[in-house]
């Protein structure tokens, strides 16, 4: 990892990023949109309540997030445009436009890592202006009211989650860069710990706090706005 002096005083100024020294990841669910847009597909769209007990079991740490994943969408019954429809609706955060420019100002070239599908992210992005970004996540394809998983990211050595977003982080000895990691949630615990810089918030902060880890707090993505330009 790169030497960031993060202070021991965890009320002293927390150390600044030159953005163009920086390779930045963000996580999709609770990050860049403000909720987690699969769950509530799953929720909305099931025809049982299985989804439940495989939500129970993957957050128990029983199976991993391919397996729940699988077995939760056998439930859904929903057509492309339906999903589609549905999809239109979403907003992002309002921040992460201005987050989006300001890093391609100085060079950087964001990437989203997410568990959930390239067909949902993708178009949550296009419907809200955001074109060109590189998104490494499950696909997704549609027959008739089903929707069939695919995982093209798994991690042979690793089934915690479907798609394995450390893979996707520069290994540390070829890094001439700071990573930077921002997300939430269960599946952002590995790559975070493999990150440099984190912003966390939900389980992934509440992950860090526990282990005494060094991470920026954030609710939004107004808070990091604000810190990157403060």
């Amino acid at each position: 990892m790169k030497n960031i002096k993060w202070p021991t005083d965890k009320s002293a100024i927390i150390p600044a990023l030159n953005l163009s020294e920086c390779n930045v990841f963000f996580d999709f669910d609770n990050t860049i949109v403000p909720f987690d847009v699969l769950d509530d597909i799953i929720k909305r769209f099931s025809n049982n309540g299985d989804w439940v007990v495989l939500e129970k079991a993957w957050r128990a740490g029983e199976i991993g997030s391919k397996e729940c994943l699988e077995g939760q969408l056998r439930s859904i019954r929903i057509t492309r445009d339906t999903l589609m429809q549905y999809l239109s609706k979403i907003k992002i955060d309002n921040y992460f436009p201005k987050l989006l420019t300001m890093l391609r100002e100085k060079g950087t070239k964001p990437i989203v890592l997410s568990d959930s599908f390239s067909f949902i992210i993708e178009n949550i992005l296009r419907n809200n202006g955001i074109e060109g970004l590189k998104v490494y996540s499950n696909k997704m394809r549609f027959h008739k009211d089903r929707i069939v998983p695919l995982f093209p990211y798994t991690n042979k050595f690793c089934s915690g989650c479907a798609n394995c977003k450390t893979k996707r982080l520069p290994s540390n000895g070829s890094r001439n860069k700071i990573v930077v990691y921002v997300g939430d949630g269960l599946s952002d615990i590995c790559p975070a710990q493999n990150a440099d810089f984190v912003f966390a918030k939900g389980n992934l902060l509440e992950y860090f706090t526990n282990a005494a880890k060094p991470c920026v707090p954030f609710e939004d993505l107004g808070d990091i706005y604000k810190y990157l330009t403060g």
